[in-house]
Protein backbone atom coordinates (compact mmCIF):
# COMPACT_ATOMS: atom_id res chain seq x y z
CA UNK A 1 0.00 0.00 0.00
CA UNK A 2 1.24 2.93 -0.69
CA UNK A 3 -1.59 5.18 1.25
CA UNK A 4 -2.57 3.36 4.62
CA UNK A 5 -5.45 5.55 6.44
CA UNK A 6 -6.55 3.54 9.72
CA UNK A 7 -9.01 4.52 12.55
CA UNK A 8 -8.96 8.10 11.58
CA UNK A 9 -10.78 10.76 14.10
CA UNK A 10 -10.58 14.14 13.44
CA UNK A 11 -12.72 17.16 14.40
CA UNK A 12 -12.97 21.22 13.91
CA UNK A 13 -13.16 23.43 16.66
CA UNK A 14 -13.55 20.15 19.11
CA UNK A 15 -16.81 19.14 17.07
CA UNK A 16 -16.12 15.79 15.14
CA UNK A 17 -15.86 15.68 11.53
CA UNK A 18 -14.53 12.21 11.19
CA UNK A 19 -15.12 8.78 13.85
CA UNK A 20 -13.40 6.00 12.26
CA UNK A 21 -12.47 6.36 8.87
CA UNK A 22 -9.63 3.36 7.43
CA UNK A 23 -9.02 3.06 3.66
CA UNK A 24 -5.95 1.84 1.86
CA UNK A 25 -4.44 2.81 -1.56
CA UNK A 26 -2.48 0.88 -3.90
CA UNK A 27 -0.03 2.09 -5.82
CA UNK A 28 -1.02 2.49 -9.46
CA UNK A 29 -4.54 2.62 -8.31
CA UNK A 30 -7.65 4.61 -9.01
CA UNK A 31 -9.16 4.37 -5.35
CA UNK A 32 -12.37 6.80 -4.95
CA UNK A 33 -14.35 7.80 -1.44
CA UNK A 34 -17.81 8.65 -2.01
CA UNK A 35 -20.79 9.93 0.85
CA UNK A 36 -23.69 12.23 1.22
CA UNK A 37 -22.39 16.27 1.83
CA UNK A 38 -21.37 16.16 5.40
CA UNK A 39 -20.05 12.31 5.11
CA UNK A 40 -16.38 13.61 5.93
CA UNK A 41 -14.46 12.85 2.45
CA UNK A 42 -13.21 16.53 2.51
CA UNK A 43 -11.81 16.27 5.74
CA UNK A 44 -10.35 13.13 5.05
CA UNK A 45 -8.31 14.56 2.14
CA UNK A 46 -7.34 17.76 4.42
CA UNK A 47 -5.95 15.07 6.98
CA UNK A 48 -3.69 13.36 4.62
CA UNK A 49 -2.58 16.40 3.19
CA UNK A 50 -2.26 18.03 6.68
CA UNK A 51 -4.14 20.63 6.66
CA UNK A 52 -6.15 19.38 9.73
CA UNK A 53 -4.32 17.12 12.30
CA UNK A 54 -6.11 14.07 13.45
CA UNK A 55 -7.72 13.50 16.91
CA UNK A 56 -6.47 9.72 16.91
CA UNK A 57 -5.55 7.24 14.22
CA UNK A 58 -2.53 6.83 11.90
CA UNK A 59 -2.16 7.93 7.67
CA UNK A 60 1.12 6.50 6.77
CA UNK A 61 2.86 7.20 3.37
CA UNK A 62 4.84 4.58 1.80
CA UNK A 63 5.43 2.89 5.06
CA UNK A 64 6.06 6.37 7.06
CA UNK A 65 3.48 8.11 9.67
CA UNK A 66 2.50 11.51 8.62
CA UNK A 67 0.02 12.13 10.39
CA UNK A 68 0.88 15.69 12.60
CA UNK A 69 3.54 16.27 9.73
CA UNK A 70 3.03 20.12 8.18
CA UNK A 71 1.57 20.78 5.11
CA UNK A 72 5.21 21.60 2.75
CA UNK A 73 6.47 18.16 3.92
CA UNK A 74 3.76 16.01 2.89
CA UNK A 75 3.54 17.85 -0.34
CA UNK A 76 7.35 17.20 -0.62
CA UNK A 77 7.43 13.14 -0.53
CA UNK A 78 5.11 13.25 -3.46
CA UNK A 79 1.41 13.79 -1.99
CA UNK A 80 -0.24 16.24 -3.87
CA UNK A 81 -4.03 17.90 -3.04
CA UNK A 82 -6.27 19.46 -5.59
CA UNK A 83 -8.84 20.73 -3.37
CA UNK A 84 -12.62 21.08 -3.91
CA UNK A 85 -13.46 24.79 -5.57
CA UNK A 86 -10.06 24.77 -7.41
CA UNK A 87 -8.59 27.82 -5.30
CA UNK A 88 -6.20 29.23 -8.13
CA UNK A 89 -4.44 32.74 -8.16
CA UNK A 90 -7.01 34.50 -10.32
CA UNK A 91 -4.63 37.24 -10.83
CA UNK A 92 -2.07 35.35 -12.07
CA UNK A 93 -1.49 33.96 -15.25
CA UNK A 94 -2.12 30.30 -16.55
CA UNK A 95 1.55 29.65 -16.68
CA UNK A 96 2.22 31.07 -13.27
CA UNK A 97 -0.42 28.74 -11.46
CA UNK A 98 1.39 25.80 -13.17
CA UNK A 99 4.44 26.87 -11.81
CA UNK A 100 3.66 28.01 -8.78
CA UNK A 101 2.86 24.02 -8.65
CA UNK A 102 6.10 23.29 -8.72
CA UNK A 103 7.49 24.55 -5.28
CA UNK A 104 9.29 21.41 -3.97
CA UNK A 105 12.97 20.94 -4.82
CA UNK A 106 11.97 17.80 -6.08
CA UNK A 107 9.21 18.81 -8.60
CA UNK A 108 11.69 22.19 -9.40
CA UNK A 109 14.37 19.72 -11.05
CA UNK A 110 11.71 18.13 -13.55
CA UNK A 111 10.09 21.47 -14.12
CA UNK A 112 10.26 21.67 -17.56
CA UNK A 113 9.97 18.37 -18.78
CA UNK A 114 6.67 18.38 -16.75
CA UNK A 115 5.09 21.29 -17.45
CA UNK A 116 5.14 20.08 -21.22
CA UNK A 117 3.42 16.73 -20.07
CA UNK A 118 0.66 19.07 -18.55
CA UNK A 119 0.85 21.10 -21.94
CA UNK A 120 0.45 17.40 -23.39
CA UNK A 121 -2.59 16.68 -21.39
CA UNK A 122 -4.65 19.58 -21.48
CA UNK A 123 -3.56 21.60 -24.75
CA UNK A 124 -6.01 24.13 -23.72
CA UNK A 125 -3.51 25.54 -21.00
CA UNK A 126 -1.20 25.98 -23.52
CA UNK A 127 -2.93 27.87 -25.98
CA UNK A 128 -4.26 30.31 -22.72
CA UNK A 129 -0.42 30.20 -21.15
CA UNK A 130 -0.66 34.00 -20.43
CA UNK A 131 -4.25 34.31 -19.45
CA UNK A 132 -5.11 35.40 -15.89
CA UNK A 133 -6.48 32.55 -14.50
CA UNK A 134 -9.73 34.42 -13.30
CA UNK A 135 -10.67 34.30 -16.45
CA UNK A 136 -11.22 31.05 -17.49
CA UNK A 137 -14.09 29.47 -18.12
CA UNK A 138 -15.18 26.61 -14.96
CA UNK A 139 -13.75 23.98 -17.38
CA UNK A 140 -10.63 25.36 -17.69
CA UNK A 141 -10.12 26.60 -14.52
CA UNK A 142 -10.22 22.32 -13.10
CA UNK A 143 -7.97 21.36 -16.07
CA UNK A 144 -5.58 24.75 -14.19
CA UNK A 145 -6.12 23.11 -11.22
CA UNK A 146 -5.44 19.25 -12.02
CA UNK A 147 -2.15 20.61 -13.73
CA UNK A 148 -0.97 22.33 -11.30
CA UNK A 149 -1.07 19.55 -9.22
CA UNK A 150 0.84 17.43 -11.55
CA UNK A 151 3.40 20.26 -11.32
CA UNK A 152 4.31 18.65 -8.40
CA UNK A 153 5.34 15.49 -10.05
CA UNK A 154 3.56 13.46 -7.00
CA UNK A 155 3.46 9.87 -5.87
CA UNK A 156 -0.41 10.01 -5.45
CA UNK A 157 -2.54 12.49 -6.25
CA UNK A 158 -6.16 13.30 -4.65
CA UNK A 159 -8.93 15.15 -6.38
CA UNK A 160 -11.46 16.84 -4.35
CA UNK A 161 -14.59 17.40 -6.33
CA UNK A 162 -13.28 17.82 -9.99
CA UNK A 163 -16.58 18.21 -11.84
CA UNK A 164 -18.06 20.40 -8.93
CA UNK A 165 -19.42 23.64 -10.83
CA UNK A 166 -18.62 22.44 -14.17
CA UNK A 167 -21.06 22.51 -17.20
CA UNK A 168 -22.35 19.33 -17.71
CA UNK A 169 -20.62 19.05 -21.41
CA UNK A 170 -16.88 19.07 -20.14
CA UNK A 171 -17.70 17.11 -17.05
CA UNK A 172 -16.71 13.83 -19.63
CA UNK A 173 -13.78 15.49 -20.37
CA UNK A 174 -12.55 15.80 -17.27
CA UNK A 175 -13.38 12.07 -16.19
CA UNK A 176 -11.57 11.05 -19.89
CA UNK A 177 -8.72 13.33 -18.71
CA UNK A 178 -8.47 11.90 -15.02
CA UNK A 179 -9.07 8.16 -16.79
CA UNK A 180 -6.22 8.95 -18.85
CA UNK A 181 -4.19 9.93 -16.24
CA UNK A 182 -4.25 6.93 -14.38
CA UNK A 183 -3.58 5.31 -17.24
CA UNK A 184 -0.35 6.52 -17.72
CA UNK A 185 0.32 4.73 -14.08
CA UNK A 186 -0.80 7.95 -11.61
CA UNK A 187 -2.36 6.68 -8.25
CA UNK A 188 -5.29 8.66 -7.65
CA UNK A 189 -7.33 8.76 -4.33
CA UNK A 190 -10.91 10.62 -5.74
CA UNK A 191 -13.58 12.29 -4.03
CA UNK A 192 -16.57 12.83 -6.06
CA UNK A 193 -20.21 13.80 -5.60
CA UNK A 194 -21.01 12.03 -9.23
CA UNK A 195 -21.19 8.70 -8.03
CA UNK A 196 -21.27 6.60 -11.22
CA UNK A 197 -18.64 8.19 -12.69
CA UNK A 198 -16.27 8.20 -9.37
CA UNK A 199 -17.09 4.04 -9.27
CA UNK A 200 -16.93 3.24 -13.05
CA UNK A 201 -13.55 4.93 -12.76
CA UNK A 202 -12.57 3.26 -9.52
CA UNK A 203 -10.28 -0.01 -8.71
CA UNK A 204 -11.39 0.01 -5.67
CA UNK A 205 -13.96 2.26 -3.66
CA UNK A 206 -14.73 3.12 0.33
CA UNK A 207 -18.43 4.23 1.70
CA UNK A 208 -18.45 7.29 4.02
CA UNK A 209 -20.89 8.32 6.34
CA UNK A 210 -21.38 10.12 9.33
CA UNK A 211 -17.40 10.23 9.35
CA UNK A 212 -17.01 6.50 9.14
CA UNK A 213 -16.34 4.13 6.79
CA UNK A 214 -18.93 1.53 6.15
CA UNK A 215 -19.04 -0.25 3.46
CA UNK A 216 -15.58 -0.91 0.71
CA UNK A 217 -15.15 -2.97 -2.72
CA UNK A 218 -13.98 -3.14 -6.25
CA UNK A 219 -16.29 0.12 -8.11
CA UNK A 220 -18.32 -2.77 -9.97
CA UNK A 221 -19.04 -4.25 -6.67
CA UNK A 222 -20.40 -0.74 -5.45
CA UNK A 223 -22.23 -0.02 -8.23
CA UNK A 224 -24.30 -3.03 -7.29
CA UNK A 225 -24.37 -2.52 -3.90
CA UNK A 226 -28.07 -2.02 -2.41
CA UNK A 227 -26.93 0.56 -0.23
CA UNK A 228 -25.18 2.60 -2.87
CA UNK A 229 -27.63 1.79 -5.69
CA UNK A 230 -30.48 3.42 -3.14
CA UNK A 231 -28.70 6.31 -1.08
CA UNK A 232 -26.71 7.71 -3.82
CA UNK A 233 -27.72 6.43 -7.34
CA UNK A 234 -31.60 6.70 -6.69
CA UNK A 235 -32.28 3.15 -8.12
Amino acid sequence: MILEVEHVRASYAGVPALHDVSFGVEEGAVVSIIGSNGAGKTTTIRAISGQIRPDRGTIRFRGRRIDGEPVHRIAELGIAHVPEGRRLFGRLTVLQNLLVGSYTKRARAGEGEMLERVFGIFPRLRERAGQRAGTLSGGEQQMLAIGRGLMLRPAILMLDEPSLGIAPKLVDEIFATIRAIAGEGMTILLVEQNVRESLELADRAYVLQTGTTVLEGTGRELLGSDLVRQAYLGI
